[in-house]
């Protein structure tokens, strides 16, 4: 469920006025995504997507997310890009929300992840980084390793009852995963996506048949940090079988076509191990929190935190990145 604040169309109309869009033909809500409300919006000029930005996004750090997909966009990363109303601005607000349109992109996202789709994911991966280097400003990660330890603490009361002794590991985890972290200044830094799930990639068939990207979305967890972090992140959602398994030739692949568009230094390649450990942990506890402070009957989903404890054990296990598909 992803549409959490209702849009009347005499709201709808009255906001679409400010923009150069011609009249509206039609809108519905996208039934995907968690964190913000979001129609598809066609009006005489095209389609559109229309964002509604929910609690959990805090307005005062919208500017630097639509300005870092303005950015990208104009680097030539087929990514969202907002669209500004006749005065300039592309934020606005509608039902109370602050609110933005985008350009559409064509093309869907994998449902079931294929070898095919993990060299074209590792290119695209580093092409953002690639076109992101010239924006400059800073967004520290909000949820990167200094959240974690406050995160599991906030899940301590009721861990225990979603698998016995999983608070007990987890602090075990953390604290190996915390003392390994890269030092401030050891690994490049930049802008990443921190979120770039098989849902936040469309994909469309290219002439040969094989698949291409057709744009990345869904930026809201965007922030400065370790560039190698994000290939941790994807390795994490992209790299697993159904079963649990990891396919370490899906995960060479991505890695060969990130190092074709940004080679690793050899210190991230070092630390890449501990960064997946990382993002395991990240998203595990996340999915935790949620799993405990979602009540029953929420038209929410909740996904299953154990999915990243099988994966951070597989990680801790994993001996040195050659293991990871290095």
């Amino acid at each position: 469920m992803a549409v959490y604040t209702e849009v009347t169309d005499e709201a709808l109309r009255t906001f679409l006025a400010a923009y150069p869009l011609g009249e509206l033909v039609a809108f519905r809500g996208i039934a995907e995504g968690v964190e913000n409300s979001n129609y598809a919006l066609k009006t005489g000029s095209g389609d559109f997507v229309l964002t509604l930005y929910e609690k959990r996004v805090d307005p005062v750090e919208l500017p630097w997310f639509l300005g870092l997909m303005e950015h990208l966009a104009a680097q030539g990363l087929r990514c969202p890009q907002p669209v500004k109303a006749r005065d300039g601005v592309a934020l606005r607000e509608l039902a109370g929300r602050p609110a933005a349109i985008c350009t559409f992109l064509p093309g869907v996202w994998p449902r079931r992840v294929r070898p095919a789709h993990a060299a074209p994911l590792g290119e695209a991966l580093g092409r953002l980084h690639a076109a992101s280097a010239g924006f400059h400003a800073v967004r520290p990660n909000g949820l990167g390793p200094s959240a974690w330890g406050p995160l599991l603490d906030r899940c301590r009361a009721g861990g225990d009852a979603v698998q016995p002794g999983l608070i007990a590991e987890l602090d075990g985890k953390l604290a190996a995963i915390l003392a390994a972290w890269p030092a401030t200044g050891a690994l490049p830094v930049g802008q990443i996506h921190a979120d770039l799930f098989p849902d936040n990639v469309f994909f469309l068939d290219g002439p040969d048949g094989r698949p291409v990207v057709s744009g990345l979305i869904d930026f809201y967890f965007a922030c400065t940090d370790l560039l190698a972090y994000d290939i941790a992140v994807c390795l994490n959602a992209w790299a697993f079988e159904p079963d649990g398994a990891y396919n370490v030739t899906r995960a060479h692949a991505l890695l060969a076509a990130y190092q074709r568009v940004r080679p690793l230094t050899a210190a991230e390649a070092a630390a890449l191990p501990v960064l997946c450990r990382g993002a395991a942990m990240r998203f595990l506890l996340t999915r935790l929190y949620d799993w405990m402070a979602t009540p029953p009957g929420a038209l929410v989903t909740r996904k299953d935190p154990l999915e990243y404890l099988a994966k951070l054990r597989f990680f801790a296990a994993a001996e040195g990145s050659a293991a990871l598909g290095l």
